[in-house]
C-alpha cells in the first residue's frame, strides 16, 4: 500500500510458496559463503552477492524457538533473507498480466460478504489482493505491510483491524479502505488503485496518478486483472 515497497513472502516450514506464475528467471535462490540463503526477485548485477536493496526481511528463530521476521539483520548465525518487490508493481516486470493465471476460487466467501456490504465490485478487490499479494495471506513488508490486501498497521487500524494476517480479517479491512477511497475519488477505479498503492495525497496532489512507474504499472495491472476477473 505504499510506493516503494517490497513484499516478503514468509516461510512456513522449510519450504517457501512463490506464485504459480513467477518464472524461474523471475525468482532466484542464492546461496551465500557460510549457508545463508537468499530468496529473491529484486534484480541484481551481481547474483553472487545479497541483493544492494536496503529494505529486506530476515527470517529466523528466536530464542525460544519460533520463527521470526526483521527488518534488522539478526544476530544469530543461522538466518534466511526474502527480499520481494510490489507483486505488480515491477515496471520490468515479465508476466503476461493478460494470460497469467487467475486465482478464481479463493477467499470467495470473504470477497463476496465484503463486496456486498461495501459496494465495490468484487472483480476489483480480487484484481488487488492478486496485485498485491498473489493471494499469499502470508505477505509480509519489510515496512511492516501485512497479509493479503498489504494493510500498513496505521490503516489496519484505522478500519478496526486487529490481526491483519488472518485472511477474513485483511479482506474487511483492506476493502474498507478501498471503498473510501473509491468514495473520496467519486468512483474513479484508476485514481482509488492508484491511492491505494502511493497514498491519496500523492494522488491528490498531482491531481491524477502519480508520475510513479511502479504506481503506473500497479494501475494498468489492476485495470488488466479486474476485467479477467470480471469475466470469469
Amino acid at each position: 500500500m505504499t510506493r516503494l515497497r517490497h513484499i516478503a513472502l514468509p516461510l512456513m516450514t522449510a519450504l517457501i510458496w512463490f506464485p504459480a506464475t513467477a518464472t524461474a528467471d523471475s525468482i532466484k535462490r542464492i546461496v551465500h559463503p557460510g549457508g545463508r540463503v537468499e530468496f529473491t526477485n529484486v534484480k541484481s548485477n551481481n547474483p553472487g552477492r545479497a541483493s544492494s536493496k536496503s529494505q529486506t526481511v530476515f527470517r529466523y528463530r528466536d530464542d525460544k524457538g519460533s520463527v521470526a521476521y526483521s527488518g534488522v539483520q539478526p544476530l544469530v548465525a543461522d538466518f534466511d533473507v526474502i527480499s520481494f518487490h510490489c507483486y505488480a508493481c515491477d515496471p520490468n516486470s515479465r508476466v503476461n498480466w493478460r494470460t497469467t493465471p487467475l486465482f478464481l476460487s479463493r477467499y470467495q466467501t470473504e470477497i463476496k460478504t465484503t463486496a456486498d456490504e461495501y459496494g465495490v465490485d468484487p472483480a476489483l478487490i480480487r484484481a488487488v489482493i492478486h496485485a498485491e499479494s498473489a493471494f499469499n495471506e502470508k505477505a509480509l513488508s519489510p515496512v511492516g505491510a501485512q497479509g493479503l490486501m498489504q494493510l500498513m498497521p496505521g490503516t489496519a487500524l484505522e478500519v478496526g483491524v486487529q490481526n491483519a494476517m488472518v485472511a477474513a480479517e485483511n479482506i474487511r479491512g483492506g476493502v474498507t479502505y478501498l471503498a473510501k477511497l473509491l468514495e473520496r475519488f467519486k468512483g474513479d477505479t484508476k485514481l482509488a488503485t492508484a491511492a491505494y498503492n502511493a497514498g491519496p495525497g500523492a494522488v491528490s496532489r498531482y491531481g491524477g496518478v502519480p508520475p510513479y512507474a511502479e504506481t503506473k504499472a500497479y494501475v494498468e495491472r489492476v485495470g488488466i486483472l479486474r476485467k479477467r476477473y470480471a469475466n470469469n
